[in-house]
């Protein structure tokens, strides 16, 4: 199989829509196939060429003079590639997969990482349109993409190559208790929400520290807010980091207070690590979560209940224990071997001769 994925770029920022497409793409290649990738360049390219992924340069920057050359170079690239399919996983890219499709002999896929953005109904364009989640797919739906198109391919990341090996990425003290959350500084996260909850149970926790580990445009907002806390010299913003796993694993209790979020890769890493999880039930999150078997849920934008579920596991050790050891359980269906293979076998409903694919098992 020729297989090209599209993105707008892949620099190493802890995007969850870059990410899930260089572990497809690395994992394909590794299988034998034949693949690329489109973007504007970043960090990922020596993981891709390691892996033996082709890279092709495109600024998909959104001004009509640029989108017109972008349109040129695109049909330059398929020409040269000659793939089988094209597979877009942001707004540009499907727009340019599709409209220059003509006198292009490949079928489109197109995947839907954030549902709620209101263009996302642009990916119905492809022939295939998955979904990371159950409820991802039930949406798009009802937003009018036809149910024959739809496929649910749920995220995974245990055994990603973008992941350092075990012996690469040690855990390193944190002060105890520790309540960490891994997200992208915005509003929808819910870290206004998070701080608040842990405001409201710092006087019962003395020792309590919270740690949120990540960067985006809310963040100078969210560092305001705590500073105007008495406990504000217990919160620590660590910005991005390249290796939250480290986080992970030194941590007591995993928070994802999201107010949307249709299938956060964070929670696999936080199950891996054995973090008991407290996160919003939203979207995949339920889902990602074994709908509450391995990790507390609680309603969006509820200070009052995630400081309850805070003060609940921090007031029992073996409570805490439990929903660690529950957050580990029935992991298999997490690892990026399965998202590889499922991916795989919707490009095999598009070929015209199945022979051409094969599927590691």
């Amino acid at each position: 199989m020729k297989i090209i994925h599209i993105l707008n770029d892949i620099e190493r920022l802890g995007n969850g829509i870059i990410n899930v497409a260089v572990d497809n793409a690395c994992l394909q290649a590794k299988n034998g196939h034949n693949v690329a990738v489109i973007s504007g360049g970043g960090e990922y390219e020596t993981l891709l060429s390691k892996y033996g992924v082709q890279h092709y340069h495109l600024n998909q920057k959104r001004t009509p003079l640029n989108i017109l050359k972008a349109g040129i170079i695109y049909r330059q690239i398929i020409k040269q590639f000659q793939p089988d399919i094209v597979h877009a996983h942001m707004m540009t890219g499907i727009l340019l997969a599709s409209a220059l499709r003509f006198g292009n002999n490949y079928s489109l896929v197109s995947t839907v990482h954030n549902e709620f953005q209101r263009e996302s109904i642009l990916m119905g364009l492809a022939d295939r349109v998955i979904a990371v989640s159950k409820v991802v797919a039930q949406n798009m739906a009802k937003r009018g993409i036809p149910e024959h198109k739809l496929r649910v391919v749920c995220n995974g990341t245990l055994g990603s190559p973008r992941n350092p090996v075990e012996h690469e990425c040690e855990n390193f003290e944190l002060q105890h208790p520790a309540i960490i959350t891994v997200a992208g500084m915005y509003q929808r996260k819910g870290v206004a929400v998070l701080i608040d909850a842990f405001a409201q149970i710092a006087d019962l926790f003395p020792e309590a520290h919270l740690y949120i580990v990540g960067n985006g445009p809310d963040k100078q907002q969210f560092e305001a807010q705590a500073k105007q806390l008495k406990c504000n010299h217990r919160i620590h913003f660590e910005g991005y980091q390249p290796q939250p796993q480290r986080y992970l694993k030194s941590c007591d209790i995993f928070v994802l207070a999201s107010f949307r979020d249709p299938c956060p890769l964070v929670l696999s890493e936080a199950r891996e690590a054995g973090c008991a999880i407290i996160a919003t039930e939203v979207d995949g999150i339920p889902e990602a979560l074994d709908y509450g078997e391995a990790g507390l849920l609680v309603p969006a934008k509820d200070s009052q209940g995630l400081a309850d579920k805070l003060q609940n596991l921090l007031d029992d050790s073996n409570v805490l224990h439990e929903w660690k050891n529950r957050a580990s359980q029935n992991l298999e269906r997490l690892n990026v071997k399965r998202v590889c293979q499922e991916t795989l076998l919707v490009y095999q409903e598009l070929t015209v001769n199945s022979g051409q694919l094969t599927v590691d098992s």
